[in-house]
């Protein structure tokens, strides 16, 4: 264990907790007190950090995830849909003709999409939170960006899609679709903050350096003069 602490950088106390909730597989036994670990070992290691680190995702959803992963029967879309649902926070809303009539608004928009995508799915039930929260605040005017939003999911998806089909190495489908779920909605929203301040920059451009006082305005230090 302490090579594979070396080779991951991963503290030997984290990899025996991962071993115990069943994340990281046992080494195979060389003695009554030893194992060893082989590259499979560090392979999904880093599998777990990088769920962990940069997915975000509890310890019990990258357990559900490599769950799924490792389950012979599970299909690559499966996989990428337990993903996709771990990725997707609850949004608790309070039941009454708000959570309706956001849940309603998104069965039509899936209906006007032709998506086939469950409403009252993790997915679409965070959806409606969001909207009851956004008209609760006072800005469900943003809810028109709906469709702005939905072809830019869409377009990407559909790449992500697109890339389980190229070869990958070694690399198993089925965790390919996990960390492409997982790590891709990392890359995504990144992309989305540096998109922001590229379209923040064109849109209210800002002049560089300090802007001079003018001689003599109240906002001057060394021209105001003390009335006292």
């Amino acid at each position: 264990m302490g090579e594979l602490c070396r080779r991951s950088g991963v503290p030997v106390a984290t990899i025996k907790f991962y071993i115990r909730q069943g994340l990281l597989p046992a080494g195979r036994l060389t003695s009554p007190t030893r194992a060893s670990y082989d590259s499979t070992h560090e392979h999904r290691l880093r599998l777990v950090r990088a769920l962990l680190d940069v997915g975000r995702l509890s310890l019990a959803a990258i357990g559900d995830v490599l769950r799924a992963v490792d389950d012979p029967d599970r299909s690559p879309a499966d996989v990428l849909r337990t993903a996709t649902d771990r990725l997707t926070p609850p949004r608790e809303a309070a039941p009454g003709p708000e959570l309706d009539e956001a849940r309603a608004e998104v069965a039509r928009l899936l209906r006007r999409l032709g998506w086939r995508a469950e409403p009252d799915g993790p997915a679409g039930e965070a959806l409606a939170g969001v909207l009851v929260a956004l008209r609760a605040a006072g800005h469900g005017d943003l809810a028109v960006l709906l469709d702005d939003y939905a072809a830019a999911a869409e377009q990407v998806a559909r790449a992500e899609l697109g890339h389980l089909g190229r070869p990958a190495g070694r690399a198993e489908p089925a965790e390919r679709a996990a960390v492409g779920a997982v790590m891709g909605e990392a890359m995504f929203s990144t992309l989305r903050a540096l998109a922001h301040a590229d379209a923040s920059a064109r849109t209210y451009p800002i002049r560089s350096g300090p802007q001079p006082f003018a001689a003599g305005s109240r906002g001057d230090p060394f021209t105001r003069t003390s009335t006292a």
